[in-house]
């Protein structure tokens, strides 16, 4: 095998296998049952997969890997509630943040580079305030639950420096205004309609990530 694939690929196998599991998680958050299709299942299998393989390529053999592969495996689950019934069930954030805040703790701890705990702290806290503010400005567009989802965006983004939080920050509103437009486009939703911002937000976040380790 290839050197620079030997972690990539079965990384990316082990994401393709996940994705049906976890849209059995996603089908578990939502308030009313739901049985996704398989195209769903399919779409979930490829996302984690493709996320996978890049974070393992960007990041190789590194203490951080394991924090970004859990915070994949959740996004995904998220953005299917999100999508679904456009909200973000508490316990899936509560845990995916405290997950991801000990995973990155211990890494720091491994590599001994304690600014990037205290970055990814920062971080967490930053957008979480800066999310906070918008919410209250404007709660037709930002929801309690895109506040919560970003603080651990917070955390993997600030892990990494401040430029890759700006990054992540300026990507995620990109991604959003881009997907309103095609919705509008489509007609598949009207000029007062609202789409769920937490996949623009983990879509921004990853676009962020994987610009600082590729």
């Amino acid at each position: 095998m290839n050197a620079d694939l030997w972690l990539p690929l079965p990384a990316g196998l082990v994401g393709l296998a996940l994705g049906v599991p976890l849209t059995g998680l996603a089908a578990r958050m939502l308030r009313a049952p739901r049985d996704f299709g398989w195209r769903v299942r399919l779409a979930a299998s490829l996302a984690t997969g493709v996320l996978f393989a890049l974070l393992a390529l960007g990041f190789g053999p590194s203490p951080e890997l394991p924090a970004y592969l859990l915070l994949a495996a959740a996004s995904v689950a998220l953005s299917i509630v999100d999508v679904t019934e456009k909200r973000l069930p508490n316990p899936l954030l509560l845990a995916t943040t405290v997950i991801v805040a000990v995973a990155l703790v211990i890494a720091a701890a491994v590599g001994a580079d304690w600014g990037a705990a205290s970055g990814a702290l920062l971080g967490g806290a930053a957008l979480f305030a800066l999310y906070l503010v918008l919410a209250l400005i404007s709660p037709a567009g930002i929801g309690m639950g895109d506040v919560k989802l970003a603080a651990v965006i917070g955390l993997a983004l600030g892990y990494l420096g401040w430029d890759t939080w700006l990054i992540g920050l300026v990507a995620a509103f990109l991604v959003g205004s881009a997907i309103s437009l095609v919705a509008l486009a489509l007609r598949r939703v009207s000029l007062r309609g609202s789409l769920p911002f937490g996949p623009s937000m983990l879509a921004g976040a990853y676009i962020a990530i994987l610009v600082a380790v590729l």
